[in-house]
């Protein structure tokens, strides 16, 4: 009993396959995606607009497959669906750097966007949600941080590969090296639940101390089809479609830094910058909705996120204020990987989180249909930021109101006796 005690629960292998996988994944290829943005745009004379268009049929893609995928993700064997996925979508983004015409990236980008789903937006938060019934918090922000982790070394590294080798190396570079690390990764580490080795998930044994039926208190919330009816859904699309849209300009940092003066070096440090901030921000995140809960942590991270928006309207010239600006909103981004699913299992609970989280992430997909490519435009038009960034500003302040509302929304289930 001892012994078994001081043995490494295996959750936190999984864990650590997680870390791995969704670090890679989203620090050397989804976040890394900006970077190449100017200079493929000046190498083949295409436009900002009409090449960002390809982050609008990623997110129609995403849009129409998250429902199908999470269905997946319960009937299947989650190793053999992610191995497939990490090849769709690390092969894809290699795929770029053999491309010359724009049709390329609104070729590839489907099979990218799909493989996506599966191993930066679903498998975390469903494996987490089986694996830890305690720290459940922290084990979302360890697995967001792992993006920032990643990020902070491979965004640098990208800007100077695209620098010395060009775009078509690096990305060609980014592609194979995240599916040689990570499929053996997910073969050897990922368990779609403790049944699966003879465990209970981390923290399920002190359910038992109070009597003989741990699993009703695991499976506290409201079902699917009332929580899709309900206010505090559509709050909560409001806010995930906001923040990821605040999140979008993430992929705009290297072609602002470019467009202000600063050169693609610089613009990859940057980057790095903005990982190291999500590094933190996701460790801080998930130890402060443990602590404060997610709605105070929600609020928090928006607020903050005013901070740089009015540092890159007022003194983005100065090189010193940009990386502060850019490393504290990354810090602020964080809160999309950490607080979405700790967001929707604070107001509906993990009866069918599952269900009710594939399709909240919805929000997450219309706001790629629509801000990328919008901001992609407005560039193009405009050849200026500041009207992003004013719209940024703006959707903090509505997200604010967006999780009152949520909440207030939570209040009127439990009064109707909806969540049990």
């Amino acid at each position: 009993m001892n012994q078994q005690k001081k043995k490494i629960h295996y959750a936190w292998w999984v864990l650590l396959g997680l870390a791995l996988m969704v670090g890679l994944a989203k620090g050397g290829i989804m976040t890394a995606g900006g970077l190449f943005l100017t200079p493929v745009t000046e190498d083949l004379g295409i436009g900002m607009g009409n090449l960002t268009l390809y982050f609008s049929i990623s997110s129609i893609v995403t849009m129409i497959f998250l429902p199908i995928a999470g269905k997946m993700i319960a009937k299947y064997d989650i190793r053999k669906l992610l191995v497939v996925a990490i090849i769709l979508q690390a092969g894809s983004f290699a795929m770029f750097g053999f491309m010359n015409s724009v049709w390329g990236w609104y070729l590839f980008c489907i099979p990218m966007s799909i493989g996506s789903i599966f191993v930066t937006q679903m498998a975390g938060p469903v494996l987490i949600n089986n694996w830890f019934k305690k720290h459940n918090g922290l084990a979302v922000g360890i697995m967001v941080a792992s993006g920032g982790l990643f990020g902070a070394i491979l965004q640098p590294m990208a800007g100077n590969l695209i620098n010395s080798e060009g775009w078509r190396y690096t990305y060609i570079f980014l592609g194979v090296l995240v599916m040689v690390i990570v499929i053996p990764t997910v073969i050897l580490t990922i368990r779609k639940s403790p049944g699966q080795k003879g465990l209970q998930a981390l923290g399920a044994e002190e359910v038992k101390v109070e009597d003989t039926t741990p699993k009703e208190v695991v499976v506290k919330g409201v079902t699917a089809k009332v929580a899709l009816k309900s206010s505090s859904f559509y709050a909560l699309l409001i806010f995930f479609f906001c923040v990821t849209s605040i999140g979008s300009f993430g992929q705009y940092v290297s072609s602002f830094a470019m467009n202000i003066g600063y050169d693609i070096v610089f613009a990859g440090s940057a980057m790095g910058g903005w990982q190291i901030g999500t590094l933190i921000g996701a460790l801080a995140f998930g130890m402060l909705t443990d602590k404060i809960g997610a709605k105070n942590t929600a609020i928090f991270a928006m607020l903050l996120g005013l901070v740089p928006v009015i540092m890159l309207i007022t003194v983005a010239d100065n090189a010193t204020m940009f990386n502060i600006a850019i490393a504290i909103f990354g810090f602020v981004v964080a809160s999309i990987g950490t607080l979405g699913p700790l967001l929707t299992t604070a107001l509906f609970g993990n009866k069918e989180y599952g269900q009710i989280y594939s399709t909240a992430v919805m929000g997450l997909a219309i706001a790629g249909m629509v801000a990328l490519p919008a901001y992609g435009y407005i560039v193009q038009i405009t050849e200026s930021y500041t009207a992003i960034l004013y719209a940024v500003g703006i959707m903090m302040v509505v997200n604010v109101f967006a999780v009152i509302l949520a909440f207030k929304g939570k209040k009127k289930l439990e009064k109707a006796g909806l969540w049990s």
